[in-house]
């Protein structure tokens, strides 16, 4: 879906636990950079790659992958777009998430708990499914990041992008300002759900006091639309609801 001029956010599905899930990665493009900004599930290349051409961006000239955190539906598909794309993509990501995306430390999420409860699964559950899952818990997708991103950096990427940091779905989550268009990516900072925008899932979320206050960043730029990795398009008396949301306990 086209935001505005050089921007778009796309829709990648995949079914997760008998359910399908979209995820919507956002990409950035002028005539100098084509910047895309998280990747999807992995095994879900093909799809990324009929979404980016879609838009009429030339993914062949992708030249950065902002990660907004370390979640496997954020870098799923990351390692192949690094050693596929010809132009060989600058990985940009927060420092704290960095060893969690280069795969010097297993994901936050992916617990030795995590891992031992795929065995109690129902015998419903195929074994084929519980090995494959386990196995990408053991061994998720992983890349070098060439770049640390810090709060309030600047990039002339694409018009200009300014980095948030709204850390507290993961350590080292951000969020990314497109200027151009006014637009928030909010990684999975907020949700939309029902139409609606909230604050960052409760039960998918590390530390929800951190990122309650996360909220409160947002206030400082003029935004016209926010897309949330889970939910996608918001664009409804944005700022009012942001205060909204900062101001709820």
């Amino acid at each position: 879906m086209l935001i505005h001029q050089g921007i778009a956010m796309l829709s990648i599905s995949t079914p997760v636990m008998g359910k399908m899930d979209t995820v919507h990665p956002v990409l950035l493009w002028d005539d100098q950079s084509v910047v895309l900004l998280d990747t999807g599930y992995p095994a879900q290349l093909g799809q990324l790659h009929t979404a980016i051409d879609a838009t009429g961006a030339d993914r062949s000239k992708l030249s950065h992958i902002i990660i907004t955190h370390q979640d496997i539906d954020h870098i799923g598909n990351l390692p192949e777009l690094v050693e596929q794309t010809s132009s060989k993509p600058e990985v940009l990501a927060h420092p704290l998430e960095k060893p969690y995306i280069q795969g010097d430390k297993r994901l936050i999420r992916f617990t030795d708990e995590a891992i031992a409860s795929i065995d109690l699964m129902p015998d419903s559950v195929p074994e084929s499914f519980r090995n494959g899952l386990k196995r990408l818990m053991l061994h998720p997708p992983k890349a070098n990041v060439d770049c640390d991103l810090a709060d309030g950096q600047h990039f002339p990427l694409c018009g200009g992008i300014t980095v948030i940091d709204t850390p507290g779905h993961t350590p080292g989550h951000i969020s990314l300002y497109h200027e151009p268009s006014r637009t928030v990516i909010a990684g999975d900072a907020l949700i939309v759900k029902d139409d609606q925008l909230f604050g960052a899932d409760p039960a998918t979320t590390l530390d929800p006091d951190t990122a309650q206050a996360s909220i409160t960043k947002l206030l400082d730029f003029d935004i016209d639309t926010i897309i949330c990795y889970h939910g996608g398009l918001f664009n409804t008396r944005v700022m009012e609801r942001l205060a909204e949301l900062a101001s709820s306990k």
